[in-house]
Order: C-alpha cells, then structure tokens, then sequence
C-alpha cells in the first residue's frame, strides 16, 4: 500500500517514537524510507548567542544532525530496512513547511511524525510542526503521540 515513507527525525522521544513506527511499516510494506532531518537555523539567533561564533554553532549542529541520521538509519538497517536520509537547512519559514516541501520532492506517500500531543498554551507556546504538517498537505499522515508524562504508552 505505501511504498515511499516519510519520516522527519530530531532525536526527541516523540520522534523516536516516530521512527519506530516508520520502521515496522517499512518493512510491513516492503517500502522505501526516508529519514529526515531539518536543522532549523531559526535556534542559532539566541540572545544567550552573544560572542558565539555562528560558524562553530552551525558546524556542531550539522554534525549532531549526521550523527541523528547516522544512528536512526542503523535502527531501521538492524531491523531490516533500507533507508536512505537527507538534511535540510531551514531559515524563515516553518520546520514543517521544509518537511512538507521534501516530501512533495521525494514523491512520499506517507509521512509519519512522533508528537508530543501538547494542548493549550504550551502548544500555542512550542508551537507543533504535525500540527503544521496535517493542517497543510493532503499525503496521508500517521502521528505517533509520545504519551504524557504518568500515562501509558
């Protein structure tokens, strides 16, 4: 059913959680995975940035990012799953715009996104990238909430 899935990673739970489930589908499917990671340079504008060097901080976040897709392509391989992965750099618009335009690039036909399923005013405060990603594509998307903190997984 689905031969081209979608999965933007950032090394949190909610999207490690995402990952996992990425993976079972892929090797259900028999599909291809992408994994994704979208270093937003947005992070490196910090009033605590003062005397930084904006070179060394983006260089660190280029390599923590290989390194993120370095290992969550190591958990799909030990699982079976091929997967191949690409980092974006992204500056003045959403996360989620940046994913949505891969994945039209890519030809995806699923995207799966861990979430932390945040409500309210920390929602409206942290802001939701699957939020994003559900209110603006029309690829099917299957959202894998990290449960809060004392519920069940």
């Amino acid at each position: 059913m689905y031969k081209r899935i979608l999965v933007p990673i950032d090394g949190s739970p909610a999207s490690n959680l995402g990952l996992d489930e990425a993976i079972k589908l892929a090797k259900d499917q028999n599909a291809a995975l992408r994994l994704l990671h979208v270093l937003n340079e947005w992070l490196m504008i910090s009033p605590d940035a003062a005397g930084a060097n904006p070179g060394d901080i983006q260089q660190e976040l280029r390599a923590s990012g290989d390194a993120l897709l370095n290992e969550a392509d190591a958990r799909a391989r030990a699982a079976g799953v091929t997967t191949t992965s690409a980092m974006l750099e992204q500056m003045g618009s959403p996360v989620g715009a940046a994913i949505l335009r891969h994945a039209d690039e890519w030809k995806a036909d699923l995207l799966v996104c861990g979430t932390h399923g945040r409500r309210g005013v920390r929602r409206l405060v942290l802001g939701s990238d699957a939020e994003y990603i559900i209110r603006h594509t029309r690829i099917p998307v299957l959202l894998r909430r990290y449960p809060a903190e004392g519920e069940k997984d």
